[in-house]
């Protein structure tokens, strides 16, 4: 899922050619920072980490590298590896016993429990209240990086109620005098309208309701209730399970396979990626439904449906009211990515420190009327106006990461941990009329709505870890038969029982004893 979030959330940041302009003298944060006041006299500590890039890595002598030895008088020797490469070679790091004083992982892995079990990460309980950026983590996201009763991570922000959820083209709403769907029933109606009606008004046979990539992508859950990655479910000896083998799941892969086969959905999904879902079917202006979020849209694709259909209007869809009376879509980890920090430094409270200060400066929250070089930690951050990053039309453009241009680029986490989801504002960023006003609606939906915290977030499974991917990919493939009409809904049982006998079983029982032993309660919104 952490895939399908990234494939479908990743935005390249706009770059810009380097742009000449006068050296500004590097000038100290602002009143409150926690690298305020260090004195240049104090030692100077060498801090080493190992973390991992998904494109072009930043050289090792970039100018950010020298902004952050001055600014928190140390000597910061990053190393920095290939996303297919890190498990590897970082597994080859810890068994070395050289372990970097601060290691950077996506998640909390098989590979994270294990060291934190042996003693290989700092525990940082006693820090997480000296901080500002470290208090805004929820007590739920923290329980997800605990081991024995201790913190063994700083998490890496992610808005915890801006998942994609389906959207819909209200301009093909009115064109048909259709109304809003808010059921399943008025959903399959509506998608069958965009597909037999001529929702565009060109005369043509080239629009259908809902376009869907590999691995039934979306799944247009309308809430927790029909969530695959939810664990909201119970089967018969009360253990909580995955939506994916689920009463509801089934009900609801029956309805896909009831709209597909009035070709209501994209025709050979089970073939189509993730980039040509978007790019050539519903920002082509075929689909008439989809998905979106406040964060991360595409501006290049939206910009490719206002061509192609300069009229198109777009509006989330509300989630539908659940047969046991919830309404409200499934939050987020609430996070991605970790820091930890070595245990030998158990013994070097003052290198833990400036380390310290080093995360929370990056973590640092900016309003989006600060983003700019008038407030001096967010113009150093970016590497200076005119050097490290532009403002254009009001938005920040940086330079590629792989110049090295700015602090940013190199800091273990850069990430701004928001007091709030919509203290983001992240529809304002977007210069696109359509998609601006698409992601505001989305903010002004999520804000009014409740979010049911997924438990499984918050505890680990061995079996898990290391067959979900099997396991998902069972029940993907055998439930794309059946949308497609190869393979009866009357073979569900066999699935769940093939999907148990395969490892299922034991994540089930581990997902509940795990659960169990973390005092859960019960199902939690917020």
């Amino acid at each position: 899922m952490k895939k399908l979030l990234a494939a479908g959330l990743v935005v390249a940041l706009s770059a810009t050619a380097a742009a000449c302009g006068s050296a500004k003298q590097e000038e100290k944060p602002s009143q409150g920072n926690a690298a305020e006041g260090q004195s240049q006299s104090a030692k100077k500590h060498t801090i080493s980490m190992i973390d991992f890039r998904y494109g072009a890595l930043p050289p090792s002598d970039g100018k950010g590298i020298q902004l952050i030895n001055e600014k928190f008088n140390v000597d910061f020797k990053p190393q920095y590896v290939v996303r297919s490469d890190y498990t590897q070679k970082l597994s080859a790091v810890v068994a070395s016993g050289d372990i970097p004083d601060i290691i950077v992982l996506e998640g909390p892995d098989s590979n994270f429990y294990k060291w934190a079990k042996q003693g290989a990460f700092l525990p940082l309980d006693e820090y997480l209240s000296k901080y500002e950026s470290f208090k805004l983590i929820p007590e739920n996201v923290r329980k997800a990086v605990m081991v024995g009763g201790k913190t063994y991570a700083l998490q890496k922000y992610l808005t915890e109620n801006y998942d994609l959820t389906p959207m819909i083209r209200t301009d093909w709403l009115e064109k048909l005098g259709l109304k809003m769907p808010t059921n399943y029933e008025e959903l399959k109606q509506v998608a069958i309208a965009f597909t037999k009606n001529d929702p565009d008004g060109n005369g043509k046979a080239d629009t259908y309701g809902m376009a869907m990539a590999e691995n039934i992508n979306p799944q247009y859950a309308m809430g927790s209730y029909w969530d695959l990655s939810a664990w909201y479910h119970k089967n018969d000896q009360g253990q909580l399970i995955p939506g994916f083998i689920s009463n509801a799941r089934k009900e609801h892969v029956q309805w896909l396979a009831d709209l597909y086969k009035e070709g209501a959905i994209t025709k050979d999904f089970a073939l189509t990626n993730w980039t040509n879902v978007n790019t050539k079917e519903f920002y082509a202006g075929k689909a008439g439904i989809f998905i979106g979020t406040p964060r991360g849209m595409n501006p290049t694709w939206m910009q490719g449906l206002v061509d192609v259909n300069p009229n198109a209007k777009l509006a989330p869809i509300p989630a539908f009211k659940a047969p046991d009376g919830t309404q409200g879509y499934t939050s987020s980890p609430g996070y991605y990515g970790l820091v930890m920090l070595s245990a030998k430094l158990k013994d070097d409270p003052d290198k833990v420190k400036r380390i310290m200060e080093m995360l929370d400066f990056g973590r640092k929250f900016y309003p989006l009327e600060q983003r700019n070089a008038a407030n001096k930690d967010f113009d150093w951050l970016n590497g200076y106006e005119n050097q490290g990053y532009k403002i254009v039309n009001g938005a920040v453009q940086r330079e590629l990461e792989e110049k090295g241009m700015a602090p940013m680029n190199y800091l273990p986490d850069r990430t701004m941990w928001a007091p709030s989801d919509d203290a983001n504002g992240y529809s304002r960023e977007y210069t696109i009329p359509l998609l601006r006003d698409v992601a505001a609606q989305f903010e002004t939906m999520h804000k009014n709505l409740k979010h049911y915290v997924n438990p499984v977030n918050a505890i680990f499974s061995e079996t898990r870890a290391t067959k979900d991917s099997e396991l998902s990919k069972l029940l993907y493939t055998e439930q794309t038969k059946m949308i497609f009409g190869e393979k009866p809904i009357s073979d569900w049982d066999k699935m769940v029982k093939d999907w148990m006998d395969k490892g299922g079983a034991q994540v089930i029982k581990e997902v509940n004893d795990a659960l169990k032993e973390a005092s859960y309660t019960g199902a939690q919104w917020k």
